[in-house]
């Protein structure tokens, strides 16, 4: 395993009850679905990554960002251990668009109560350990998320 901790941040958008979902390609949690995100870069702002990332990564400008948790993930396959910084981001118009097709296959608005499977490793634990989101795995996604990877805490 890599020596290094690195820091994610996400950005949760939701609109009418459906969380902004994209399949992930090309690295660490390929082929599952997760929320806009990326690395935070030396003497940004995690509102500042929120923002950024989600608009290199889907065109949407992200107007308000409230800070909600964070996990501690360690990809055992991967060898890789991550930080993660999550974020609420509102974003009242616009669709999402596919602006990196290397990292990201395509966005989905899912329902919070019917979510695809796969998830993302940090949005899992994320979900797992802060119920009072609202977030759930229900409709089989939970029962389905098959993952070799652990949480770190």
């Amino acid at each position: 395993m890599s020596n290094k901790v690195r820091v994610g941040v996400a950005t949760v958008i939701v609109r009418d009850g459906h969380i902004l979902l994209g399949e992930r390609m090309g690295s660490h949690g390929a082929n599952t679905w997760a929320t806009p995100g990326g690395h935070l870069e030396l003497g940004e702002s995690i509102e500042q990554c929120a923002r950024r990332e989600a608009f290199e990564e889907t065109g949407l400008v992200v107007e308000k960002v409230t800070k909600i948790g964070f996990t501690n993930d360690i990809f055992e396959n991967e060898q890789k251990h991550y930080v993660t910084l999550f974020v609420l981001g509102e974003c009242d118009d616009g669709e999402p668009k596919v602006t990196e097709p290397d990292k990201c296959k395509q966005w989905k608005w899912c329902a919070l109560d019917a979510l695809p499977s796969p998830l993302f490793l940090p949005l899992v634990n994320l979900i797992k350990e802060n119920p009072s989101l609202g977030i759930n795995f229900n409709g089989g996604a939970f029962a389905d998320h098959k993952v070799n990877h652990k949480n770190g805490s």
